[in-house]
């Protein structure tokens, strides 16, 4: 990182001080990105989701008819998995349907939340090129006059060293955009895999409230 270029400015300088304003904000945009990203791999972890000791815990209780204990067991429970049962077996005195119903919206709901949180992912992917090209047009503009200035004769050296700093820009966008989307689809993925899991985990358990169909 320490090549210098043939202006004489070293890569630290080019890519933090040169990028102007707009680098700046697409420096603070990338630090922020990369915080989003370790918060989510804390919140959104299988175990926060979907978690196995919940699971095995629930289904012991179903097996001993234990229906309040698992009101009770899921009624703080931050997980999806909890939150859903939670939902489901609210509903147990209106039957089956109602449990089944309360279940799907449940899932649907918690989904929808997360999602949107890390939408802020898809936001800084998008955004972030944007601000590249902002900065690499202005820059771009502000060379075209450093020529009208210099009455159609720029130095030629000078004059690359200008474009090549407004084009820092764009490599600063596709920085943070890279990443930003990656983490994006992999989030996506992951929270829908879980939410799917715990779904069907669900409605595996609370099928003992099927009523039984009556023979003619």
């Amino acid at each position: 990182m320490t090549t210098m270029l043939a202006a004489g400015v070293n890569w630290f300088h080019v890519l933090v001080v040169q990028g102007g304003v707009i680098g700046w904000v697409i420096w603070a945009m990338n630090i922020t990105l990369w915080g989003l990203i370790v918060k989510f791999l804390m919140d959104f972890r299988r175990e926060s989701i979907s978690p196995d000791t919940l699971r095995l815990e629930l289904d012991e209780m179903f097996e001993a008819r234990q229906y309040r204990e698992v009101l009770e067991r899921t009624e703080d429970d931050p997980s999806t998995l909890g939150f859903i049962m939670h939902s489901a077996m609210g509903q147990a005195n209106y039957g089956y349907g109602a449990m089944e119903r309360a279940l799907e919206e449940a899932a649907e709901d918690r989904l929808v939340r997360m999602m949107r949180n890390i939408e802020w992912l898809n936001l800084i992917g998008n955004i972030g090129p944007m601000l590249g090209l902002m900065g690499t047009v202005l820059g771009m503009i502000m060379a075209f006059f450093d020529i009208v200035a210099a009455g159609g004769s720029p130095d030629p050296a000078g004059l690359a060293g200008s474009i090549g700093v407004a084009l820092v820009t764009t490599l600063l966008g596709l920085i943070v955009a890279v990443p930003a989307l990656s983490a994006y689809a992999i989030f996506r993925n992951k929270i829908d895999a879980s939410t799917t899991e715990a779904l069907i985990a669900s409605q595996e358990m609370i099928s003992v409230f099927r009523p039984t169909p009556k023979r003619g």
